[in-house]
């Protein structure tokens, strides 16, 4: 079987865990290439994505229901270490339950999704204020946004669990399922709750959600949307550029 071998261009090279789930690892791939300042192939950044649909689900082993993803999650950090990655990125809100374990379990630096969408909403002047929030039962219920949230100024606010069970589980599932046109009413219904309860922006905190609305169809949220999967790779796309100007300035 081929090896991956460590590259030996002096460019910084992005490392992506996807696979949780495929579409959304996918999506992230292409997010990175279309968010891009290029003008040719050799201005885009050089990008390893190990979309490993295998990892056992996220949620259902937080709440006690299926084997923990975590030694497929290293496994998949130390297949990108090999290759010779400088940063990884993971396309997935539920796997940061175990950011810790995974940060020390790697020896490159792992952006931070929720970070990555504070830096979002900050980047489109959203600085305070009432924030909805989406995301899966797990994200919602650990509080995976809300504290980081609250400590950067914001007031988050979540769908009641009745909401979440027939909203937002049946939108994921349809995501993961191939059947995105089915998640479309049930994201925006939705959002359209957590507007009438005063959210003056909203966060899509599942990789599967910001697939659910088309672009053509955001204007219709409203008000500020800070998509996660745009999110992290904007911020990956910064983290590269300015080891690339370091490395630059160094030579």
């Amino acid at each position: 079987m081929t090896q991956f071998q460590p590259h030996d261009s002096s460019r910084p090279r992005l490392g992506v865990l996807g696979g949780m789930g495929p579409l959304a690892g996918a999506s992230f791939a292409v997010r990175i290439v279309q968010l891009t300042a290029a003008s040719k192939d050799q201005d885009h950044i050089p990008v390893i994505l190990v979309n490993d649909p295998d990892i056992p689900d996220r949620s259902t082993a937080h709440f006690g229901q299926g084997d923990s993803p975590l030694p497929a999650m290293i496994r998949g950090l130390h297949t990108l270490e090999s290759t010779g990655v400088d940063c990884i990125a993971i396309p997935c809100n539920t796997a940061h339950l175990w950011f810790e374990e995974l940060h020390q379990a790697s020896s490159k630096p792992i952006l931070h999704i929720v970070d990555a969408v504070i830096h979002d909403l900050q980047r489109q002047q959203t600085l305070q204020g009432t924030i909805g929030l989406l995301g899966t039962p797990a994200t919602l219920k650990t509080r995976l946004y809300q504290n980081r949230l609250e400590s950067a100024g914001y007031k988050p606010i979540i769908p009641t669990q009745t909401e979440i069970q027939e909203l937002l589980v049946p939108a994921i599932a349809a995501v993961k399922a191939n059947r995105v046109d089915k998640a479309y009413a049930p994201m925006m219904h939705a959002i359209d709750l957590l507007r009438e309860r005063g959210a003056e922006s909203i966060v899509l905190g599942c990789t599967e959600l910001p697939l659910a609305i088309p672009y053509s169809q955001r204007s219709k949220v409203g008000i500020p949307l800070s998509d996660s999967i745009d999110a992290l790779a904007r911020e990956a796309i910064r983290w590269i550029n300015q080891q690339e100007a370091l490395t630059q300035a160094v030579h």
